[in-house]
């Protein structure tokens, strides 16, 4: 999960995520990883700041992930109202050799179908 987030940012797919995310630099703090790890064990969702000796690399996760919730929904609007195709959305993955998680795959799917539930309902 933390390189696909990573990648994608890095390959500019996930780079927005309609917030501004705050990182701090902490010589002494955890690595990035560990930082994503209490990122998303709801460490940092009391107001704290998160913090990382490798500030930048974390901060770009976080965007990446909140952008990554951010685009699925309205990739998903834009798949149900015929604007696009799946096949399109992927296609920006694998044009750049990004693997994306079969958990986040997995999502993308159900979200898909439970948008056309709603609609034909």
């Amino acid at each position: 999960m933390f390189h696909f987030f990573l990648s994608s940012y890095r390959k500019n797919i996930l780079t927005f995520c309609g917030a501004i995310v705050e990182v701090k630099y902490d010589s002494e703090g955890p690595d990035c990883k560990e930082g994503f790890r209490l990122f998303e064990n709801g460490y940092f969702s009391k107001g704290n700041i998160p913090t990382s000796r490798h500030s930048n690399i974390l901060l770009a996760i976080i965007v990446a992930k909140k952008s990554w919730g951010l685009h699925k929904d309205m990739w998903v609007d834009g798949i149900i109202e015929g604007s696009f195709t799946k096949r399109e959305i992927l296609q920006q993955f694998e044009e750049c050799n990004i693997t994306i998680p079969e958990s986040l795959l997995q999502d993308f799917q159900n979200s898909i179908i439970k948008k056309i539930r709603k609609k034909n309902e």
